[in-house]
């Protein structure tokens, strides 16, 4: 069936893992595209196709940015540690909440995010048992910014080494953008693992994507933005970003490497958000963040997610289509397959965004306390 769904709402899909062919229509941006967002105009529907799944759409209320949030309130960690995933590599992980709770593994983004203390907040703490981790290379892991043994199929594996050892025997899986690719990646590789997923700004790493973030699509919104991303590389460089960054992100020169990462990470930053916010674009002054963010991110761009093709994770949805399912597509996702609306942008860290996914938590908390 034919669903039109407006951006201020989330997706609930019981049994169903979303829609196919799915979310992304091609819908490309362009300087008018760009004007919506100045206009005022509250919502511009987007339509989207359904293989006979049951969709439930959920009115969330979602409140503008400057107002406040449902957040849950700032908690600490029970437990933390670290487990050895391979020769090189060594994750942090983190627990919060209710340590005899339902167990829910927070994704983060990126590649090379890491995780923060505020990704604790989207979870009710007396009902769910929180975990968080940092992916190879990113956050508190180490070795640092490490490309070597990196890539989604050791991180697919690494999950499911935390899951293992912290004998949990199914969980719910929550991530957005890099951390839903990761997310669906994982679910089709563990489909019996998994009883419900939180999706955020949903990111298939199809090459339209990227190239369109990277080589100037993104540019129309964002131009001031975009100039210092574009100016550190030469203009006999510039018929590709991705692969010019990627000569600098791996320079012998470690100068070099922070100049790049810099730049790579302050466009990030700038995009993120609808309205600029400072917490984010202070990560684009951080010489260490900035090392890891970048290098992994554009390592796994380089090499197109390490997928066998370019719709694996389309043409695998079927393996979790028993899951319940929230997405939450809101507003102006700055990715190329999504119309620009007012109020909120990519970042998870926005009002009406955390409102929605706070409401996505809550609706799968509900789901497993009727059974």
């Amino acid at each position: 069936m034919s669903l039109t769904v407006i951006p201020s709402h989330a997706i609930f899909l019981p049994h169903s893992p979303f829609l196919k062919p799915l979310l992304f229509p091609s819908t490309t941006f362009s300087s008018s595209n760009a004007n919506l967002r100045r206009s005022g105009r509250k919502s511009l529907p987007l339509h989207y196709q359904n293989q006979g799944a049951s969709v439930e759409s959920l009115d969330l209320k979602v409140q503008h940015p400057e107002m406040s949030n449902n957040l849950y309130p700032d908690i600490e960690p029970y437990n933390t540690g670290y487990l050895k995933v391979s020769d090189i590599h060594t994750l942090f992980y983190e627990q919060s909440g209710n340590p005899s709770g339902y167990p829910i593994v927070f994704i983060h983004g990126g590649p090379g995010g890491g995780t923060s203390p505020s990704n604790r907040k989207f979870f009710d703490p007396e009902f769910y048992r929180i975990i968080l981790f940092d992916q190879r290379g990113a956050g508190k892991s180490t070795p640092h910014a490490c490309l070597v043994e990196n890539t989604t199929w050791n991180l697919i594996e690494d999950i499911e080494k935390l899951r293992e050892h912290l004998e949990i025997p199914e969980w719910q899986i929550f991530g957005g953008s890099w951390g839903s690719t990761l997310a669906l990646a994982y679910s089709q590789s563990y489909p019996d693992k998994v009883t419900g997923l939180v999706l955020r700004g949903i990111f298939l790493l199809r090459q339209k994507e990227i190239d369109w973030f990277y080589e100037g699509g993104a540019a129309t919104i964002f131009p001031d933005a975009w100039e210092p991303f574009r100016d550190l590389i030469p203009k006999s460089e510039r018929g590709c970003f991705i692969k010019a960054y990627h000569k600098r992100l791996n320079s012998d020169d470690k100068e070099i490497q922070y100049a790049a990462s810099r730049a790579w990470t302050k466009w990030e930053m700038m995009t993120a958000h609808l309205i600029p916010n400072e917490v984010t674009l202070k990560k684009g002054d951080d010489d260490e963040f900035c090392l890891a963010f970048a290098r992994i991110e554009n390592h796994y761009f380089m090499n197109k997610g390490f997928f066998p093709s370019d719709s694996f994770l389309l043409d695998n949805i079927d393996k979790i289509k028993h899951i319940n399912t929230v997405i939450v597509q809101v507003h102006a996702s700055f990715l190329p397959m999504f119309q620009v609306v007012p109020d909120a942008g990519h970042s998870a860290n926005e009002s009406g965004i955390s409102d929605q996914l706070v409401a996505a938590t809550n609706k799968l908390k509900d789901i497993i306390k009727e059974k």
